[in-house]
């Protein structure tokens, strides 16, 4: 007998096992037939929340956003912690650091998914931009910083460290510690902060204990 759940439980599930699957297996190697065996729903179930396996990774990329967006929104609204350590705390949580999040950047980092891989990126600078302005506006509020445009650099900053610090990786040491000692530098310059400032602070993004 097949059992009947609401619509947003039934996408849960969905996304859950698909998640497990897709972690276990890889997201190549499963198949829309795995997830329907594993859930023993119908087709036309899974049709009905999700239109194809493609869709699916996008409810899961999407989850894992409104959780980071989540995280980094209450560190952001946190005014009792000091504003740099809010600040580094806020860039920590803004990280894809779980197995299902390295399934996810494995798979849109795949050259035939650059479309999905660029959609991620704006949907996650999008969600926690506004919670950085807040940490910045709070600092120019307090004489630690002193920017007229708090959107803009948080713009151009979130977006340079996502495209040069993707995948850290890549680089030589030497020359990762010379990006990262420059994007520090040029934060400090477009935030009117003194040289060193944000050391402490922004150092943590690249260099975790």
């Amino acid at each position: 007998m097949r059992v009947v759940k609401e619509a947003t439980e039934r996408r849960r599930e969905i996304l859950d096992v698909s998640e497990r699957l897709f972690t276990a297996n890889g997201y190549d190697n499963t198949s829309t037939n795995d997830i329907l065996a594993e859930i023993g729903i119908a087709r036309g179930t899974l049709y009905y929340h999700f239109k194809s396996k493609e869709d699916i990774l996008d409810g899961i990329i999407d989850r894992i956003i409104k959780g980071i967006e989540h995280k980094v929104s209450v560190i952001a609204m946190n005014e009792e912690t000091p504003v740099l350590e809010r600040f580094t705390k806020a860039v920590l949580s803004a990280n894809v650091d779980t197995e299902v999040g390295d399934m996810i950047l494995t798979e849109v980092h795949k050259p035939q998914n650059a479309l999905m891989h660029q959609k991620m990126e704006k949907s996650l600078l999008g969600s926690i931009a506004p919670y950085f302005v807040k940490i910045i506006k709070d600092g120019i509020a307090q004489g630690i910083m002193q920017t007229d445009y708090p959107e803009e650099v948080i713009e151009m900053t979130l977006a340079y460290a996502n495209e040069t610090f993707d995948d850290t990786n890549d680089y030589p040491e030497e020359v990762k510690l010379h990006k990262v000692m420059a994007f520090i530098r040029n934060a400090e310059l477009m935030l009117g902060m003194e040289k060193g400032s944000l050391l402490d602070a922004m150092m943590p993004m690249f260099y975790r204990r």
